[in-house]
């Protein structure tokens, strides 16, 4: 059984992803970081449904602790084949009006996190020479937002970071990819108005918001067994927001 080791997973795409990876019949490790009711549901209906599931709270910007984390998941489930670094905060604030203290933690979390647990998994995929990372970026990383600045320098990080990371470990057999989502009705969207919404919605060439599960899809792609020529790559799951 391969395992497949997601953050964020408590809700949202995390989520999504878990429930994907696991009816593909994959062990998952879901992490949570605030959310940990939400994260013992998951694995409550991932098991009840016949799948290998545990959970482990983390917060990811710390190193230590995302070290733990994967110890965790090594330590339960012997191997780590898939990595999601999914997990991320958004802040929503004008350039000017962003703290030091703002762009530290964004950073720490969107991509400090996912460098942390890239280097702690890569010594058990590169031993076998094989793996899969999918880093969760954002069309905003692609294009940049207003009043987001912040945010989308955080996820423009992670598209880079993805490339070249893909460039050093494909000798090693290790595959490494972004999806980068679109509007995606999610926790995270919860606080933008109807208003807003709708204006996005009619940006977007499908008229409507992306599920979790369209993000999820995406990522399983990329990080299946049956992906072994495609790294380094951006897809966008964005219903042509971005083309």
């Amino acid at each position: 059984m391969k395992t497949a080791l997601i953050t964020g997973a408590s809700q949202g795409i995390g989520a999504a992803c878990a429930r994907r990876f696991a009816s593909a019949g994959y062990a998952v490790m879901i992490q949570y970081h605030t959310h940990q009711k939400e994260a013992e549901m998951l694995c409550r209906e991932i098991r009840s449904a016949g799948g290998k599931a545990a959970i482990f709270g983390a917060d990811i910007s710390s190193k230590e602790q995302a070290e733990a984390l994967v110890h965790k998941t090594l330590q339960d489930f012997d191997d780590i084949d898939v990595l999601v670094n999914n997990a991320g905060i958004a802040l929503n604030k004008m350039f000017c009006d962003t703290t030091d203290e703002d762009w530290i933690r964004i950073l720490s979390v969107n991509l400090m996190g996912s460098i942390y647990l890239a280097r702690a998994v890569l010594p058990c995929m590169v031993h076998k020479k094989q793996g899969h990372i999918v880093n969760v970026s954002s069309i905003w990383g692609m294009v940049g937002a207003s009043c987001e600045v912040a945010y989308s320098a955080s996820k423009a990080a992670i598209i880079g970071f993805t490339k070249a990371l893909a460039k050093e470990l494909g000798p090693s057999g290790i595959l490494v990819n972004c999806v980068a989502p679109g509007v995606i009705d999610t926790p995270m969207n919860a606080a933008l108005d109807e208003e807003t919404l709708q204006a996005l919605k009619e940006e977007t060439p499908l008229m409507k918001l992306g599920t979790p599960e369209d993000v999820a899809e995406a990522v399983f792609f990329l990080a299946n067994e049956q992906n072994r020529f495609i790294t380094g790559q951006i897809l966008s799951p964005g219903g042509g927001i971005v083309m």
